[in-house]
């Protein structure tokens, strides 16, 4: 399985562009999967771009730093930036659409195995109120010593795209600096008129403080290392 590890963001347009290359070579090119951070962006769903208030969210976002984009997959507005990891994994197969859900099972469970390698406690599944909502997403919950003992908060957003012969799953995983997610995300859902809870938005350093995206992107080669093994692909290579 090769391991691409992009260094720096290319920009949120040429970011997901390039994962829409690699998708479409993944069936001559064996299955890849890709690590960098991005670029400050709020990815828009589809359904976003039809309200009316989506120009205003347009605007509010790149306000606040962040440059807005309309993905083809996922939901609502998710926010990220560089304190952020995007997991995008692709790989080719007969009959992509076999083992849609299974797949949310199965990454969301590895990206739980990964923050615990640093006890953080996550789970998958939907919180109340959160953005972008999802059935498989993964949250974490502040530990007993904390200020919000027990309060759960939306680490990571997961989607899919499948093609002819070919599967994407992309995994965005909150890590540091909560406090510009919330932000601009609080602007953006006003626009758009949508409800959400601000407090369900968080990071990894908010229930492990010090963690860093090195620390995390360490769990993540780790599992998915054994889940190419597993597979029979060999050990990542980059």
């Amino acid at each position: 399985m090769k391991l691409l590890r992009q260094r720096e963001s290319l920009g949120a347009q040429q970011d997901y562009e390039s994962a829409m290359t690699l998708l479409a070579d993944v069936r001559r090119s064996g299955p890849v999967l890709r690590l960098y951070e991005p670029a400050p962006t709020v990815a828009f769903g589809r359904r976003d771009e039809l309200r009316p208030g989506f120009a205003d969210a347009a605007r509010a976002a790149r306000e606040s730093g962040f440059e807005p984009l309309v993905r083809r997959v996922g939901g609502r507005a998710a926010a990220y930036h560089g304190g952020c990891l995007i997991v995008d994994h692709l790989e080719a197969a007969e009959d992509p659409t076999t083992g849609i859900q299974d797949r949310y099972r199965l990454f969301g469970d590895m990206l739980v195995a990964a923050l615990e390698e640093l006890e953080v406690e996550a789970d998958v599944g939907e919180i109340p109120g959160e953005y972008c909502a999802g059935e498989y997403s993964v949250h974490g919950t502040h530990p007993a010593s904390s200020s919000a003992p027990g309060r759960k908060v939306k680490l990571a957003g997961t989607a899919q795209r499948v093609v002819a012969g070919a599967w994407y799953f992309s995994t965005v995983l909150v890590i540091e600096q909560s406090e510009p997610i919330r932000s601009v995300l609080t602007d953006v859902y006003a626009a758009l008129d949508l409800e959400w809870d601000p407090a369900t938005a968080g990071a990894v350093d908010d229930l492990r403080p010090g963690t860093t995206v090195a620390d995390v992107e360490r769990g993540i080669r780790k599992v998915y290392g054994m889940y190419s093994e597993y597979l029979g692909y060999g050990p990542l290579t980059d």
